[in-house]
């Protein structure tokens, strides 16, 4: 992967933990720059984008490590959805993370292509969120 898209997913991975840009602002610059998604894995605590030749760069996470639940509860999964979509107050990226993790979130995938982001639990239960139009 060239520097300049390494460097494009470093920002975007960072502005994410540090609240200095919304998912909407990450995906532009992301596809932006020719990435087709990207892999967050709550259990390596990693994050993978990928380009469509098969090319990809893995970031490590700043998150404390945490057990991800056993049980995967998509409803819970769902609801901090709609709380980061509204973004209120004391909303955090790493909070919502934390949260997911409990609620046996391992990690999800977000296709531009597809414009879906599927979260899925330790045992390949999933629920899929789509973009808005």
């Amino acid at each position: 992967m060239d520097a300049e898209r390494k460097s494009i997913a470093e920002i975007c991975l960072h502005a994410a933990h540090d609240g200095s840009l919304s998912f909407p602002e990450i995906v532009g610059k992301l596809i932006a720059a020719g990435f087709e998604g990207y892999l967050v894995d709550y259990r390596r605590n990693s994050q993978t984008y990928y380009l469509p030749d098969g090319d990809s760069v893995t970031l490590d996470v700043p998150l404390p490590a945490r057990t991800v639940g056993a049980a995967f509860d998509a409803g819970e999964v769902e609801r901090l959805v709609r709380w980061a979509q509204t973004n209120p107050a004391g909303y955090s990226y790493i909070a919502f993370s934390e949260k997911a993790k409990a609620a046996g979130c391992a990690g999800y995938l977000v296709s531009f292509l597809g414009r879906r982001i599927v979260y899925f639990g330790r045992t390949a239960e999933t629920h899929v969120e789509y973009f808005p139009k």
